[in-house]
């Protein structure tokens, strides 16, 4: 269910508020080019500083706007746990196909306290998709706990942001090759694939959604040196999305491939550097995309 080129969305604003069109429109055209699954309300999307009915909405317009074509998997990340499980119960009314969740962050609770909080949301009855990014969360799911989850029916897979590609054997072997492993860094895709993982959650998707589906699309049959070449060709656009704090270059770039796409970010996010914006440019540029 879910595999492929999954771009984790980012959210339009206009004024401080939700571009709803053009919300519909990136949404459309992800699908177009070929994007496999989609993710409204996570780190890209600017989640944290979204209100519970500006979620929601986010939700039901992807929802709306995907009309079953592809699933929606809703951010739903808490580090608090009656919070998280409202979210996922929120996107589960909406129409979302399942929910990605962070361990809880800041306050950071040993493994036992980590599993407690994300077997709750998975007694929800909607398909949990794990989300290990412990440069944010300074948490880690661990592989043994991991494991643990892992055989609770509604927990299917893991978004794995570590950045170390061994954790995708380990965890392989630990949950079992039924369990889903979708990369969180564009850059570690190609690897990641190689070992096991079936696709990416995927910031670079926002920018160039047809290569990356085309890249997925070659590691999934096989075509590893046409894979390479199309990791090649996006590398600089990974490296520059991240080139100073995400969202802002992903939707500097945006605006530059998509005529009148809103670059507006919400505090305490800033617009990108001019380094950043140069990097950006070129990287466009080496892609084809500008």
């Amino acid at each position: 269910m879910f595999f492929g080129s999954i771009p984790a969305l980012v959210t339009p604003f206009s004024g401080n508020c939700v571009d709803e069109d053009s919300l519909r429109g990136l949404i459309e055209w992800q699908i177009e080019e070929g994007s496999n699954a989609l993710v409204p309300c996570g780190t890209t999307g600017e989640g944290a500083t979204l209100s519970d009915e500006e979620h929601r909405r986010v939700i039901e317009i992807t929802v709306e706007a995907a009309r079953g074509r592809v699933p929606v998997i809703a951010g739903c990340g808490s580090n608090n746990t009656a919070h998280a499980i409202a979210l996922t119960q929120s996107a589960k009314a909406a129409g979302a196909a399942a929910a990605l969740h962070v361990p809880p962050y800041y306050n950071r609770p040993n493994q036992d306290g980590i599993y407690a909080h994300l077997a709750a949301v998975a007694d929800l009855d909607i398909p949990i998709i794990l989300y290990n990014v412990p440069s944010r969360t300074i948490t880690d799911i661990a592989v043994e706990t991991m494991a643990r989850l892992a055989r609770l029916p509604n927990v299917v897979a893991v978004k794995d942001a570590t950045g170390n590609l061994a954790r995708v054997s380990a965890q392989r072997l630990a949950c079992g090759e039924q369990f889903v492993q979708l990369s969180g860094n564009d850059d570690m895709a190609l690897g990641f694939n190689a070992m096991g993982g079936t696709g990416c959650i995927s910031v670079s998707a926002n920018v160039a959604p047809r290569l990356c589906s085309q890249f997925q699309e070659a590691t999934r049959e096989g075509r590893w040196d046409e894979a390479l070449e199309l990791q090649d060709r996006l590398y600089p656009l990974h490296a520059a999305l991240f080139s100073d704090a995400s969202p802002g270059p992903v939707k500097y770039a945006l605006s530059r491939v998509r005529t009148g796409f809103p670059a507006e970010l919400r505090a305490p996010m800033t617009e990108p550097s001019a380094a950043s914006k140069a990097a950006v440019d070129a990287a466009l540029a080496h892609a084809g995309l500008a």
